[in-house]
């Protein structure tokens, strides 16, 4: 596996509380080693717990990672415009907006995924919750990328291969629809970043997504979900060995093994969802 740059080693922050070069709505944070912690704080009634967790990261900080958050109208019409479909709402108890957008010279890099965690008391997990992880390029279209959900309140999480700004909202599409555009997603970014993978390897993955897709479309859906782990762990078996798996703050580096174990991650999910009401 191919190792991010160890002279950028000696700013990592380990067990460091950094509160001075926090963002709006961000407080208490708390670094040590490959994770972060930290308060999201928009008023006195509304907060979460956030966690920001690596595989391998360097140059960690609350000032490199450029954290922030901010409250939202579920009436925005821009905000609406981002999700793309009538049934995507902001979630009422928790309209917040939370911005992970690392400053290019903060010298932060990582390889792998990072995982984004909420947990909130403003919201109430229930059975078939229809509440999701969305998230977005800076002022781009929302997709659902959550990866697990779960009681305590409410509480979930994403994996990524990049840095984007997050919401929970309330999703009431058809899931047939939402494993439909994760199937999509996944395909394209596979096509897209196809120049940076070998050929071997590019088709082997390609055969494993279509495998899964026709094994969901047949109705074998615990068969899809054991495809699309195989293509996970394919993808992390040659993360940074075949395929690339930095990410760097400059951002002249795409994280491609990240991305596609993130598309896979989410799909997963979504596909649980579907094997587990059968």
């Amino acid at each position: 596996m191919k190792s991010i740059p160890i002279s950028f080693a000696l700013s990592v922050a380990f067990g460091l509380a950094c509160t001075d070069a926090l963002g709006s709505g961000i407080v208490d944070a708390q670094v040590e080693g490959n994770t972060l912690k930290a308060s999201i704080e928009v008023s006195s009634a509304v907060s979460a717990e956030l966690t920001v967790g690596f595989e391998n990261a360097v140059g960690l900080s609350a000032d490199s990672l450029g954290l922030s958050a901010v409250v939202l109208s579920p009436m925005d019409a821009a905000l609406l415009q981002r999700f793309g479909d009538a049934a995507v709402s902001l979630a009422g108890g928790f309209p917040v907006l939370l911005r992970i957008e690392p400053p290019a010279s903060g010298g932060l890099s990582f390889s792998g995924m990072v995982t984004v965690e909420l947990y909130t008391h403003n919201l109430q997990y229930e059975a078939n919750t229809p509440l999701r992880l969305f998230s977005a390029p800076s002022g781009g279209n929302f997709v659902d990328v959550t990866s697990f959900v779960g009681s305590g309140s409410y509480r979930t999480g994403a994996r990524k291969g990049t840095f984007s700004e997050f919401l929970i909202v309330a999703d009431t599409r058809s899931l047939a629809n939402v494993i439909e555009e994760k199937f999509a997603r996944l395909e394209s970014l596979l096509e897209s970043h196809g120049a940076q993978i070998s050929s071997a390897l590019g088709a082997d993955l390609a055969g494993l997504v279509e495998a899964a897709r026709g094994a969901h479309s047949s109705g074998a859906t615990v068969a899809a979900i054991e495809y699309t782990e195989t293509f996970a762990a394919t993808v992390a078996e040659r993360d940074g060995d075949g395929i690339p798996n930095v990410w760097q703050s400059s951002r002249n580096l795409v994280n491609v093994a990240g991305e596609l174990r993130a598309a896979a991650d989410t799909l997963r999910f979504s596909l649980t969802l579907a094997s587990n009401s059968l």
